[in-house]
Order: C-alpha cells, then sequence, then structure tokens
C-alpha cells in the first residue's frame, strides 16, 4: 500500500520550473588541494545529498559550482504532513505541485541538516571554509521587474497587490516585513499630524513667551561660572535665543502629546494584530504552527529522527544572565565616558580664545557629544552582534526560530542600552547629580558635572535625539544601501571579461550563477537588520517623543524612502532570501509592547523630571503674583525664573575655583551670583519650595503613568485582537467541518448497519 502523499496523480509531483530555476540551491567552495582535510570534507556532504537522492552539476570557474536539485517526492511528503500550507496560494505564479518559495525553504532546511561522519552541518563547513557560500537563485531580471514596492497613503488597494507579489517571491516573512512597515508608515500621519500642531504653536509663541521674555530681559541676573579654571561669570540674558527655542517643544501642550502617543502606540499594535490576522487567514496560514512544520522537515530529511525535547537548565540561565547583565554595565560604562567628554569639552570651549566658542561652550559641548555617541554606537553595534551571537551559542537553542528569537531579545536589549544610555542621562540626571556652587560633584575630584540652562535640560535631550536620529536616517542609511551597491559593482568589474567565442560555448546555468554569486551575501536570520532598524526608530519615536515632538514625521519621511529601497536591495543588490513561512513578525511583536510601555514611563519621567512644566506650575499655582497678591493683570508665571535662581555668595567658593583674573564690567560691586536650584541663601540647604516642587514632581509622575496606563487596557479591549469578519470566517469553517464529518460519520454508520445486516441474514 502506497503512502498517502504517493496517491496523488503523477503529473502534479514535479513542479514544471522556469530553466533559470531549474536547479534549487548552487554550492560554492575553492579548489582545494586533493586529498586535503577540506576537499575530503565537501566530497562527503556533497556524497551525503546524492544518498538523499539529489541531483548534483558541477560547474567549473575560478571557483567551483555545484547546483542543488531535490527529488520530486519529498515536496508532496513535506505537503501531507503539514496540512498543504500552500493551499491559501491564490495568483497567476502558482505553478502545479509545489510553489518556489516552498521548494526554496525545504531544500534549504535539509541541507543545513545534512551532516557528515564528524557531525558538522553545511553552517559549520562554510565557517571552516570547506564551502564559501550556499544560495537560491534570482529568477529572471524580467520577473525581478515586478517586484516592485512604494508605499503612499493614496495607494493602498495597489500596495496589498505588491505585497502578494512579494509573498510570491521571498515567501510570507518578507510580505509580513512590507505588510507591518506599511502600516507603521500609514498610522505615523496620526502621530506626526499633532506633533507638527505641537511645534507650530511653540513657533506662534515664540516670542510670547513669559519665562522667555524674563531671561531675555535679565541683562542684571548675574550667573555662576559654568567650570571651575577662570571660567567667567556671565548674563542670564546671553541665553534668550536657547530660552525661545526650549519654548518651541516645552510648552502647555507637551503633556498632552505625550498621553496622545500613549494612546497612538497602543491603537497602532491592535490595529496590527487586526490587520495581521486578516492577512494571514487570506493565506489561510492563521493557525500555523512552527514546531509542527520544524518536525515534519526534520523527518523528511531523516525518518529516524530523535525527537529533541525542550531543556532548561537553571544553572545556565544565570550564567547567561550574569553575562548579559556585565555587558549592560559596559554599555553604561561607556555612556558615563561620553559625560565626562562632555565635561571636558565644556572646559576646553569655555576657555577658548574664540568669542563663538566661549559663547557656545555648553551647546557645543552637547552637539559634539552627540556625534560621539554615534560613532560608539557604530562600533558598539559590531560588539554586540558578536556577544549576543555568543550568548546564543551558550544556550544551544532547540531550533532555527528558537535561535533566532533568543538572538533577537539579547541584541536588542544590547543596542536599546547602546543608543538610550546617554539619552537617559541627559533626560533624568544632567543638572539634578552636580551639585552646587562651593560644593560641586567632581568626577576624580576635578571636573565639574554638567548643569542644566535655567530654562531646562529639555533642549539637551532635544539636541541629542536630533542629532542621533538625524544621522542613524541619513548617514546609516546612505551607507546601507551604497555600500552594497559599491561592493557589488567593484565585483562584476573584477570578473574577467570573457571573449566572444567563450561566451558562445559557455554553460547557460554558468552566467546565471556567477551573476547571482556576485551579489551580497544574506543575513542568516533574514529581516533581522530591517526589524532591528525599525524597532530602534520606534524607540525614538515614541519613548522621548515629549522632547521631540517632530520625531513621527521624520520617522514618516524616512519609512517613505526606506520601502522602496529594501525591496531594491533584496531584490538587485542582494543574493535571493531563503523564503520562510510565518503567521506574524515574530519575538518583535513583544519587542513592540515592551516599547510601548517604555513610553509611558519615559515621557511621563520627560514631563516630570526633565522639564519645568511641573515647577511652572507650582509657582503658578502656590507662589505667582497670581496667588499672593491676588493679582489679574499679568501673567501668572511673572517672576518665576528668578524664583527659580537661588544666590550664592562668591566669598563661599571651593578651593578649586580660580576666577578669571580681569572681571566684566557688569561684575564690578558684585559679591553674589546665581544658579538654578531651590536652596536657602544663608546655608544652602534645599528650601520648603524645592520639596514641594519634589512632591508635585512625583504625584504627577504617578498620576501620568496610571492614567496612561489605564488608557492603553481601556484601547486594548476596546480595540479586538481579530475583527469580525476574521472570526466570522474562521467559525464557518469549523461549522462547515463538523458537518462534514456529521456526515461521514452518518455514511459510515450506514454502511457498518448493512454489512452487520448481511452478517446476521447470512447466519440465519
Amino acid at each position: 500500500m502506497l503512502p498517502p502523499w504517493r496517491d496523488a496523480p503523477s503529473e502534479h509531483l514535479e513542479t514544471l520550473i522556469p530553466n533559470q530555476m531549474q536547479w534549487d540551491f548552487v554550492l560554492v567552495c575553492d579548489k582545494h588541494k586533493p586529498g586535503s582535510k577540506k576537499d575530503d570534507k565537501r566530497k562527503e556532504f556533497l556524497e551525503e545529498l546524492k544518498n538523499k537522492g539529489f541531483q548534483l552539476k558541477k560547474i567549473e570557474d575560478k571557483k567551483l559550482f555545484w547546483g542543488i536539485r531535490a527529488p520530486s517526492e519529498i515536496f508532496p511528503k513535506y505537503q501531507w504532513l503539514v496540512g498543504n500550507p500552500d493551499k491559501g496560494w491564490q495568483n497567476q505564479d502558482k505553478q502545479e505541485g509545489v510553489p518556489i518559495t516552498t521548494r526554496i525553504y525545504v531544500v534549504n532546511f535539509i541541507l543545513q541538516h545534512t551532516r557528515i561522519s564528524s557531525g558538522e552541518c553545511l553552517w559549520k563547513l562554510i565557517k571552516e571554509k570547506v564551502f564559501e557560500a550556499a544560495f537560491p537563485l534570482h529568477e529572471s531580471e524580467e520577473r525581478r521587474k515586478s517586484l516592485k514596492m512604494f508605499w503612499a497613503p493614496w495607494r493602498r488597494k495597489k500596495c496589498k497587490e505588491e505585497i502578494e507579489t512579494s509573498r510570491n517571491y521571498f515567501g510570507e516573512k518578507v510580505a509580513l516585513y512590507f505588510a507591518w512597515l506599511g502600516w507603521y508608515t500609514y498610522i505615523l500621519l496620526l502621530a506626526a499630524v499633532p506633533g507638527i500642531f505641537l511645534f507650530l504653536y511653540g513657533i506662534f509663541h515664540f516670542n510670547s513667551s513669559q519665562v522667555s521674555k524674563e531671561i531675555c530681559e535679565a541683562n542684571t541676573t548675574i550667573m555662576c561660572p559654568l567650570c571651575d579654571q577662570k571660567c567667567p561669570f556671565w548674563q542670564l540674558s546671553d541665553t534668550c535665543t536657547y530660552a525661545k527655542v526650549t519654548h518651541l517643544f516645552d510648552n502647555e501642550g507637551t503633556v498632552f502629546f505625550a498621553v496622545y502617543m500613549a494612546l497612538w502606540a497602543t491603537v497602532f499594535l491592535e490595529l496590527w494584530k487586526r490587520k495581521r490576522a486578516k492577512v494571514v487567514s487570506g493565506w489561510e496560514l492563521y493557525r500555523w504552527d512552527d514546531d509542527e512544520e520544524e518536525l515534519a522537515l526534520q523527518l523528511i530529511n531523516d525518518p529516524n529522527y530523535k525527537l529533541r525535547k525542550y531543556q532548561h537548565s537553571y544553572a545556565g540561565s544565570t550564567a547567561v544572565l550574569l553575562l548579559v547583565l556585565l555587558m549592560i554595565a559596559v554599555l553604561i560604562g561607556i555612556a558615563h565616558a561620553l559625560v565626562i567628554y562632555r565635561v571636558m569639552a565644556t572646559v576646553i570651549f569655555t576657555k577658548s580664545d574664540s568669542e563663538f566658542l566661549r559663547e557656545r561652550a555648553d551647546t557645543l559641548a552637547v552637539v559634539t557629544g552627540a556625534v560621539l555617541h554615534y560613532v560608539t554606537i557604530v562600533i558598539m553595534t559590531k560588539v554586540n552582534r558578536r556577544v549576543a551571537l555568543l550568548l546564543c551559542d551558550l544556550e544551544e537553542p532547540r531550533t532555527f526560530c528558537e535561535r533566532e528569537k533568543i538572538f533577537t531579545v539579547k541584541f536588542f536589549t544590547f543596542q536599546f542600552f547602546t543608543y538610550f544610555s546617554s539619552l537617559i542621562y541627559v533626560a533624568f540626571f544632567l543638572g539634578r547629580i552636580n551639585g552646587r556652587p562651593g560644593n560641586y560633584v567632581r568626577v576624580a575630584g576635578k571636573w565639574r558635572l554638567e548643569e542644566c540652562h535655567p530654562s531646562g535640560c529639555i533642549t539637551d535631550l532635544f539636541i541629542q535625539m536630533v542629532i542621533i536620529m538625524g544621522l542613524k536616517q541619513t548617514l546609516s542609511n546612505f551607507v546601507e544601501y551604497l555600500s552594497p551597491w559599491v561592493m557589488l559593482k567593484f565585483r562584476m568589474c573584477c570578473a574577467s571579461p570573457k571573449s566572444n567565442g567563450e561566451e558562445e560555448q559557455q554553460d547557460p546555468c554558468k552566467e546565471e550563477w556567477l551573476r547571482n554569486y556576485q551579489l551580497n551575501d544574506v543575513n542568516i536570520f533574514s529581516l533581522f537588520d530591517e526589524f532591528l532598524e525599525m524597532m530602534i526608530q520606534y524607540s525614538f519615536t515614541t519613548i522621548f517623543v515629549a522632547a521631540f515632538p517632530l520625531a513621527p514625521l521624520l520617522a514618516f519621511f524616512n519609512n517613505c524612502i526606506e520601502i522602496p529601497l529594501d525591496n531594491y536591495k533584496m531584490v538587485w543588490l542582494q543574493r535571493r532570501m531563503v523564503p520562510r513561512r510565518a503567521n506574524d513578525i515574530g519575538i518583535w511583536l513583544q519587542v513592540l509592547e515592551a516599547i510601548g510601555i517604555l513610553a509611558v514611563i519615559g515621557n511621563g519621567l520627560v514631563i516630570a523630571i526633565t522639564s519645568d512644566f511641573i515647577p511652572m506650575q507650582v509657582y503658578k499655582y502656590a507662589y505667582s503674583p497670581c496667588v499672593l497678591q491676588n493679582r489679574t493683570d499679568i501673567d501668572c508665571l511673572t517672576g518665576y525664573i528668578n524664583n527659580s535662581l537661588s544666590v550664592f555668595h562668591i566669598k563661599d567658593f571651593e578651593w578649586q575655583m580660580k576666577l578669571p583674573e580681569k572681571l566684566p564690567d557688569f561684575m564690578n560691586g558684585i559679591t553674589k551670583c546665581r544658579y538654578q536650584d531651590y536652596r536657602n541663601s544663608d546655608d544652602y540647604s534645599y528650601s520648603v519650595q524645592f520639596w514641594h516642587v519634589f512632591a508635585a514632581r512625583l504625584a504627577f509622575l504617578i498620576l501620568f503613568e496610571h492614567v496612561a496606563l489605564c488608557i492603553k487596557l481601556i484601547a486594548a479591549w476596546y480595540v479586538p485582537d481579530i475583527s469580525l469578519t476574521v472570526k466570522n470566517k474562521h467559525l464557518e469553517e469549523k461549522y462547515k467541518n463538523l458537518q462534514s464529518r456529521l456526515s461521514d460519520s452518518a455514511v459510515v454508520t450506514g454502511i457498518t448497519w448493512i454489512v452487520s445486516s448481511m452478517d446476521r441474514s447470512t447466519e440465519v
């Protein structure tokens, strides 16, 4: 009796593949010395493939190329075991039998799990230079030209067709990436518009802010020096422009925008879950099971495969956790090094002979520190990747999917601290742990920590975000797409040109294989870099958006360019990705949910701690002339700047303080200077107002986070994960299946009754 998969008509067992796809995979290796260890391993691996029924074709050039073609019977077997996952394939590219994407995926799995006598599989052989590369072939240029991916909000219907085309060529995982990226870009419009209005509100009130006016008119307010080594005293009015810029994004609408963004992040995720359910239901992959598919492929590759069960080691997990914490500590240490740089840069710029540098010492220190931070990001990204892979290997994941999830969590965690450690310091610690005149906190007992501007530290955070996000979306993207293009052109130029006679005699497969070989290699975790880039962008767009309301707008413009460039890179600059089946975006969904929670906490802290919103409200309703003098004819923030500055007696400076030999004219007869804090002028202890502000900050933080989290929960409840259309579709399918089983049961019961009746009549 034949197995069930052999009952199918023979014409369905062989997919009719175009000439350029005659071979499922191509292996490339150097010409090893005959009899060498590498040569023996290569021969043994190829012999193992032959024993499994694979067809091989050898082409010799500067390197050796081996075409791999799988036996036809493994694909119906695969479809039978996993329930025919290709039944939802409804497009003109569907060929008889098995789609090309399925062929590539199955063949790749078998290649990766074919082992030689030493126990080494393909990726280890590639690591040992036995083979150089293994890749599937791209289709014809005409076919690839149809793979255009361009996003715009007015052509969403066309995007659906493009996503389906992408699925037909790259598989469901890539198609879901473009579906998610398109949806994310579309929803970014709803975040960008309020951010623009908030910024425009700041522009319209650029010159009307009471706080800015007081700073600009404070030419008699003498501020304490910003460093110890002969730094000058300065007038508060010198920072007039800085104060006005701060009001652009730190104004009355910032709180409401932060709450709105917390709601936006929740609604975005819930709506994406609905869209994902609709898309994968159309592909009939809603209940797809990765573990079941993995087991089916293992049994196809080796019928004697022994099940590898889930395992957990508390000792191993503890060791990995400690190593992760150690790496995070290193990343935080790098952030501290950046702090020291800014402290030293402030001193150097303040002592400069250039008036331009002296007047803008703080701003230049922040700007150059942000650029240096970006350089450390570029360097540490490579280090983080290697460390994450090492930790991933220590955990010995059971399957490829599990390995990808473990690597993703660790690498994203390292990248998050690489990007945001410095921003967290600027947002929540800058100017709050530096001490006071006469008792400064010093690095190595020498350099004073930085101070905040009297109008708040939020502008420093804004500058950091603009530079890092701007460089990430311009310079990094430029390198990301220019580098593979340059490398491809270089390899094409280095390829030796053939004479006309040689071109005529050349095997048609050889030209195709060489052209695919010259393309750039693909990350083993396909789409990892693309998703990681978007997660970092999403973090910038949500976590500190209160300090940079234009972040969603920049992200929107970046993504409109990112979508077609990603498509171009995958189709024309890189070797063909191995198609992978999927019914969601995997672990990245949990990453998005974690970022959403951090966004609520981060924006609450930015408003409560970084911004001067709370101190201004405390002054307005407890210490302003409107309250103390019952006045209604003036702005209630009148006198806020003078109230927020404490007095310091110059004679009380520390011994490290070296005042300039020549004091400016406005210092004649001056014995006091001002600094930002709420302290008494006699003993420099905290004033009562400090504790009022502290209590108000804490109360606002608790209230904001609870309200925002409640709004997130209500939004998550109000917007179902799955639409009624999808639910009813699956309900109808279950109903029809049960009806079919019931009718089949009735038929079987009837046949059984007839047979039993005949048996009884025979006995009689």
